[in-house]
């Protein structure tokens, strides 16, 4: 590991913070998911959601329509949405250079890309295993262990913070890592990405078009696509917060 340190095109010199940074490198794994609504519309819950929607629409937004809201927003409640995409991106060292390799678990069936996310994390050791998202404390871990509860999946220990002290749960949050303790203050992934010169995952999509894309163009594969390039700029953005050099694009894989 020392002899790749040295053959890296980082600055001249690194703290000790980096250091560690860098030699627990492949013990994080970057993590995105992308959802949408549970149907396709609003009229094909069953109706005792359909009342519950009614009355949770009503306290977001009272001058929208049910259906309406529910199309837009349905997708980001557990309760209401389901997950189509996970990708899952990990740092590995190559003829000296620190490497990016990306996959996803994808699909119509959440309960098997589900399971398959969860096998891929119990290969991991749970001790060290350390996950990493963009606002994955607020969005991304909780919906991921929901989903899993309602579809009768166990959580793994990677993702259950049931019980655990603060310093035991290992988790990092790009978001939180860019607070600083401001509770108040929300920066999306894409305005890190501008402030830290990365090319943007929004090129082709963004979220607010997920939905339309999987239900109105059968856009699976897109969604797919868009949700590798978050991941892939989460990692870079997380290398930039620890003042490190990004990857570089010949050193970025793709692997599905």
């Amino acid at each position: 590991m020392e002899k790749g340190f040295l053959s890296l095109k980082f600055r001249e010199t690194i703290s000790f913070l980096e250091m560690d940074i860098l030699k627990n490198a492949g013990d994080i794994l970057f993590l995105d998911i992308e959802t949408v609504t549970g149907t396709a519309s609003y009229h094909e819950l069953s109706d005792r959601l359909k009342h519950l929607w009614t009355k949770k629409s009503g306290m977001i937004d009272d001058q929208k329509e049910p259906d309406e809201l529910y199309f837009e927003k349905g997708a980001i409640f557990s309760e209401f949405g389901k997950v189509i995409t996970i990708s899952v991106g990990f740092f590995f060292f190559q003829q000296g250079e620190l490497s990016l390799k990306i996959k996803s678990f994808w699909g119509h069936n959440e309960k098997e890309l589900l399971e398959d996310f969860k096998r891929l994390l119990e290969k991991f050791d749970p001790r060290k295993l350390r996950l990493c998202a963009h606002n994955g404390k607020e969005f991304d871990f909780p919906y991921l262990c929901r989903r899993m509860l309602i579809n009768s999946i166990p959580i793994p220990e990677a993702l259950n913070i049931s019980g655990k002290k603060p310093w035991e749960i290992l988790h990092y949050d790009t978001l939180e890592m860019w607070k600083f303790g401001d509770r108040k203050n929300y920066t999306s992934l894409e305005t890190l990405a501008t402030v830290f010169d990365i090319p943007t995952s929004k090129d082709q999509m963004d979220g607010s078009y997920v939905n339309v894309s999987y239900y109105k163009e059968d856009g699976l594969d897109a969604i797919r696509t868009y949700c590798e390039k978050d991941v892939l700029v989460t990692a870079q953005v997380f290398l930039r917060l620890h003042c490190l050099e990004l990857v570089r694009e010949k050193n970025i894989l793709f692997c599905n």
